[in-house]
């Protein structure tokens, strides 16, 4: 069985980068954490750390169990948070993972409702590529997934994807820039520069299949895998980006710019994903039922 005592110190030495200041925040002689992490190292077979110079780095194994030993230490601090929260006022923790692709606006939007139910609840926000995050749901590390499509086939995960809702699509940008296109909408679009989302976005393949549809030939000057990120460079007049059209008057107003037009040939999607077919869960109800209701009536 693993050593804890012993990951801990492996944990605090890969933090530091010495033995010696590691030895200081644990309170132990650097000597006796010497010998505990050689002692670690012979127990797992592999040299965790390599010394270059007067430091101690991670060797490509040592990084993997670096990785492995946050996410334990974090999980442990969540059970001791929540058994603090029980012993005073109990909440329950509702983790969340969210695609980055996702605008951060529509996750809040989505997710608010999860914080209104009769039960405190705390909300856990993780942010990561989908497929990693479909890997967390299978291990029921999160409860939930925010995502711009559906679970994509083939994946050996067992899960079941929740729709949302829908909406068109507008195109933003800064005044300065909108006063020197030509045409109306799309055809403003030809010519102009344009902020895309990457390629891991559903939106990414049918806008550029809608462009060559349209006959709009941009020139395409950045590509973003989060969406908040390409509207940082849009505000900074560097290109048009797109937008769900729900989150309009507040990237009007937050970033400054003004709406080109809207297309209703393209849709963005999104989809709460878990693994319960029929949903039970009263915080990922509230959110379907907001959904729903509210934000795609």
């Amino acid at each position: 069985m693993l050593n804890f005592k012993h990951l801990n110190y492996f944990y605090t030495v890969a933090k530091t980068g010495a033995v010696n200041r590691a030895a200081d925040k644990l309170h132990v002689a650097p000597q006796t954490l010497s010998g505990q992490l050689t002692q670690f190292e012979a127990r797992l077979g592999v040299a965790l750390f390599r010394r270059t110079g007067r430091r101690l780095e991670l060797t490509d194994i040592g990084r993997v169990v670096l990785s492995y030993a946050e996410e334990l230490f974090q999980v442990g601090a969540e059970l001791e948070q929540t058994l603090r929260d029980s012993r005073e006022e109990r909440t329950f923790p509702f983790r969340v993972g969210i695609a980055d692709v996702v605008p951060k606006s529509i996750a809040h939007q989505l997710l608010a409702p999860a914080l209104a139910q009769p039960e405190p609840v705390r909300l856990i926000c993780r942010e990561d590529r989908l497929d990693r995050l479909l890997g967390e749901l299978a291990i029921h590390r999160i409860d939930m997934v925010l995502a711009d499509r559906p679970m994509p086939p083939g994946m050996d995960v067992k899960g079941y994807s929740h729709a949302l809702g829908e909406c068109g699509v507008a195109f933003y940008t800064t005044p300065d820039l909108a006063a020197g296109l030509t045409g109306v909408f799309p055809a403003c679009l030809n010519g102009a520069p344009l902020l895309i989302p990457g390629a891991d976005s559903a939106l990414r393949a049918p806008l550029m299949r809608w462009l060559e549809r349209n006959d709009i030939r941009p020139r395409i000057v950045g590509e973003f895998d989060d969406s908040a990120l390409m509207k940082a460079f849009g505000k900074a007049g560097a290109g048009i980006f797109p937008a769900p059209v729900v989150t309009g008057s507040e990237v009007e107003s937050q970033y400054g710019v003004l709406r080109l037009g809207e297309t209703r040939d393209l849709r963005e999607r999104f989809f709460a994903i878990s693994v319960e077919r029929k949903v039970t869960h009263p915080a990922v109800l509230a959110i379907l039922e907001a959904a729903s209701q509210a934000l795609f009536a």
